[in-house]
């Protein structure tokens, strides 16, 4: 019988090797033998991830475990969500999958797994019902720890499919940001300046993107303690109510308008080359203030013209307009087939070509266009639409701030809008395949905390690398149960060594016991 025999260091400190040896001098070592006729059994899986580690170290300085663990005393469940919810978190940040599939695999992890496929999804209505109560211990978590610069608040909505078809109160058709005819739920979140979630509410998927700022900005002030806040918004949410709500909480505002959809005389200030200021020959803008008139709903449900003082930034750049033309000129192309070949589309396949087509309507009950024959190409609004490529407007309270300062605040928009990328890509929060109302709750309160997890590991890191990029080295770094109890790491890069720097984690010892990897995991609970 031919085997190899390994002399395993107790350390991790540097080793000299020799052929089928690993030896260390002046350190004690353990034996044991590979023997190369071993045969593993079906059913084999020597492999776990230590990717997770930076995450637990995260997850317990913010004592997510000790507000659970805290709540769960109260209640007649016996299972330790704490440990639930850090298989469903550390999952969904590493290999994301489906709650089911997440407990198949939960051996993976180096945690108690004494709790059933039942006791998760038990565990699901517990989450959802401290979901409000746990976003605010987090809160103050993160402000107690890394601090929270709230100057700036940024507010976006999006929404999220499910795979099934079918639709209820909450799981609702309404417009996809990915154009899929499934139902989906809108979310709308805040967060703050440095790109750190604050919180988020879940909304019906019919309802519209304006009507979800209110009542989430109102639960912010109200309950996380942030004192005055800008918020930074797309023209979604610029309406007359969410600009009178916020100035009434004594907030301030900085909101993008489109220009196409300005009226006449701001349309007019656009095109003016008047008062504008170059920048090189791809960038200009200019600014004013402006008393604008905004429509409030009364408490009574009746609209009433109020008069508010605002400053208005223009800014064109040549960038921006390449890429209106560009995206403009694929519509028109689908327009013109469109026109020729009316049979070959409905409602639903003619999306964004129909906005360029005159006399377009449709048959309500089938979605077939309904007057084939009067189909004409809209080169009236091609022009006017033209003439606008390449212009943004802002409207803002902040008139002492300089056209510069508002429009770098508006361009901090994007890490939202790269967080909802995050969450749709790297964790999969999409398509979501549990169905009731208090589950789809607590699965996206699971991806809220490993959203803000991957964000304060990329704050504890200086921003050097994308989450994408993190997420990816931590779900390589695994490691295989060899012979006994000991366990052979075999990936190593300079993102795990810049992380291990950050959050005092080893991640470059080859070999280590398994008394070892649970002293260092045990570490991250500390």
């Amino acid at each position: 019988m031919h085997y190899l025999k390994y002399l395993i260091p107790k350390t991790s400190k540097t080793v000299h090797r020799n052929i089928g040896t690993i030896v260390q001098k002046n350190l004690d070592i353990n034996n044991f033998e590979l023997f190369n006729n071993e045969k593993l059994k079906v059913g084999t899986n020597n492999r776990k991830t230590f990717g997770y580690a930076p995450f637990s170290s995260i997850y317990h300085a913010l004592e997510i475990d000790k507000f659970l663990i805290n709540r769960q005393r109260s209640t007649k469940i016996e299972a330790s969500t704490n440990n639930i919810m850090k298989l469903l978190v550390f999952s969904r940040l590493l290999a994301p999958s489906s709650k089911k599939k997440a407990y198949e695999n939960r051996a993976q992890f180096f945690e108690r797994t004494n709790y059933s496929l039942d006791d998760v999804y038990r565990a699901l209505s517990f989450f959802n019902d401290k979901g409000n109560e746990l976003q605010k211990w987090i809160n103050q978590r993160i402000k107690t720890l890394y601090g929270r610069d709230t100057s700036l608040v940024y507010y976006d909505v999006t929404n999220y499919y499910f795979e099934s078809d079918y639709e209820d109160e909450f799981r609702r058709k309404g417009v996809s940001k990915e154009h899929r005819p499934n139902p989906i739920v809108q979310m709308g979140l805040f967060m703050d300046t440095n790109g750190i979630p604050i919180t988020y509410d879940l909304y019906s998927g019919n309802t519209n993107d304006c009507l979800t700022y209110r009542p989430t900005f109102k639960r912010m002030k109200q309950e996380f303690d942030l004192g005055k806040v800008i918020v930074v918004a797309d023209k979604g949410m610029n309406t007359g109510d969410n600009i009178y709500y916020t100035l009434s909480s004594n907030d301030g505002f900085v909101f993008s308008q489109t220009a196409r959809g300005a009226n006449k005389e701001l349309k007019k200030y656009i095109k003016s080359e008047s008062g504008y200021t170059w920048y090189g020959n791809d960038y200009k803008f200019k600014e004013r203030l402006y008393p604008t008139e905004i429509w409030v709903t009364m408490n009574s449900g009746k609209k009433k013209k109020k008069s508010i003082d605002v400053k208005q930034v223009v800014f064109y750049s040549e960038k921006y307009a390449k890429k209106a033309r560009k995206e403009r000129e694929k519509a028109i192309e689908k327009a013109k087939k469109l026109i020729k070949s009316p049979g070959s589309y409905n409602q639903s396949t003619s999306y964004g070509a129909a906005g360029y087509v005159k006399n377009l309507s449709f048959v309500k009950e089938t979605g077939e266009i309904a007057d084939t024959k009067a189909l004409k190409l809209d080169i009236d609004k091609i022009k006017e639409q033209e003439s606008l490529d390449g212009y943004y407007v802002l409207v803002t309270s902040e008139y002492q701030k300089t056209a510069h300062e508002i429009i770098d605040i508006y361009r901090g928009l994007w890490k939202i809008e790269e967080s909802f990328k995050v969450t749709k890509s790297d964790l999969e929060t999409r398509p979501i395949y549990v169905s009731t109302e208090d589950h789809i709750k607590a699965h996206f309160l699971t991806c809220f905390i490993a959203l803000i997890l991957a964000r304060i590991l990329e704050h504890l890191t200086k921003g050097k690398y994308s989450i994408t990029k993190m997420i990816e080295s931590l779900s390589k770094c695994t490691c295989t149960n060899v012979d006994q109890n000991y366990y052979l790491f075999d990936y190593y890069d300079e993102v795990l060594a810049d992380i291990g720097q950050a959050t005092d984690i080893d991640f470059s010892t080859k070999i280590r016991t398994l008394q070892q990897i649970k002293k260092n995991i045990s570490e991250t609970k500390n």
